[in-house]
């Protein structure tokens, strides 16, 4: 089955995105359909090209009073070889179980028809309502991040406007739709470790200084360390090393240098300076002559119960008839 005037306006609308091959960060007039639907609607558009990247910020309502925002993304990531689809990525099909296939169907294509078609909806039953209803968009989610909404609130920040609101449109229910909502985020810290040895023959390694097994023993304490508890929002902080290399591939040459890549999600209990103290002690402990390059992709964040949450289970419950649990983990959280 393929795009029809039977379907509702929320999944027509998906459809029409779907069908826009925006490719990260190619956004493909995306987002003049969406500017085109708010503007029609009433909303105060601001479009914002940052570099490469398309953002756009739309409002509608009173300056006075708070600002509730949807933000997400037009961008999807890469299709990988289309022949391997079943239909093309981009048709924007309804299966035979009543599925809508295509790229970005979930992420996030279907959540900004979803998002658009209510503030459509509110506006016209509501022209006169208190505080801000507010769309941030960017093409610039899947790919580097870098001129996209990271972007778009530093602007915000030089002109003193904020969010005091904001739902994110990302995909997080696991079962039934509405069964979770993410209400926080672990945070993400990348690092390179470089440990420094000296290269020899394995027939003579009284003059070499291996570093695999220089290494080794510190690489272990640091998987075995235990980073904090966690608390009652978030997971304990984890420790996982995603690459390690060394050495030529020759078996009869002790490398010379050890490259170890890995990543702690860390909860609220933690911090960035801490973390990154505790690594370098254990470094020192074991007498390496190391060196590492840190990553930061992103700080924990959490949002409490309260006004939010609470209007955010209320209408999963009004629609689904379904209790939603408030969740910061799995996933990139």
């Amino acid at each position: 089955m393929t795009v029809n005037a039977d379907l509702s306006p929320t999944l027509q609308l998906a459809c029409d995105l779907i069908r826009r091959p925006s490719v990260t960060p190619i956004d493909a007039d995306c987002q003049k359909l969406m500017m085109q639907r708010l503007g029609d609607a009433g909303f105060k558009l601001e479009p914002m090209r940052i570099e490469d990247v398309d953002n756009f910020w739309a409002t509608h309502g009173k300056h006075e009073g708070p600002v509730l925002c949807f933000a997400g993304h037009t961008d999807v990531v890469p299709t990988g070889p289309v022949h391997a689809w079943q239909n093309d990525p981009f048709d924007a099909l309804i299966d035979e179980h009543g599925m809508l296939c295509g790229r970005g169907a979930a992420d996030m294509k279907g959540s900004l028809a979803a998002m658009l078609v209510a503030a459509e909806r509110f506006v016209a039953d509501y022209p006169d309502h208190k505080g801000s209803v507010a769309f941030l968009i960017t093409s610039d989610e899947e790919g580097p991040a870098h001129h996209g909404t990271k972007a778009v609130v530093e602007r915000f920040a030089a002109r003193n406007e904020r969010l005091d609101w904001c739902i994110v449109g990302e995909p997080s229910s696991t079962t039934l739709v509405g069964d979770v909502v993410k209400n926080g985020r672990r945070g993400s810290l990348g690092a390179k470790l470089t440990v420094r040895g000296v290269q020899g023959h394995v027939a003579y390694p009284h003059l070499a200084k291996n570093p695999i097994h220089l290494t080794a023993p510190a690489l272990a304490e640091l998987a075995a360390e235990h980073w904090d508890n966690g608390n009652a929002f978030f997971p304990p902080t984890s420790f996982q090393i995603s690459n390690l290399n060394s050495g030529t591939g020759a078996t009869n040459v002790i490398p010379g240098d050890l490259v170890a890549v890995f990543n702690f999600r860390f909860s609220t209990e933690s911090t960035v300076e801490g973390l990154q103290q505790r690594v370098a002690d254990i470094l020192d402990k074991h007498g390496l002559d190391w060196h590492i390059d840190w990553a930061l992709s992103g700080l924990p964040f959490l949002t409490e119960p309260g006004a939010l949450l609470d209007a955010v289970s209320s209408s999963i419950k009004q629609v689904t008839g379904r209790e939603t649990k408030a969740s910061t983990s799995v996933g990139t959280s």
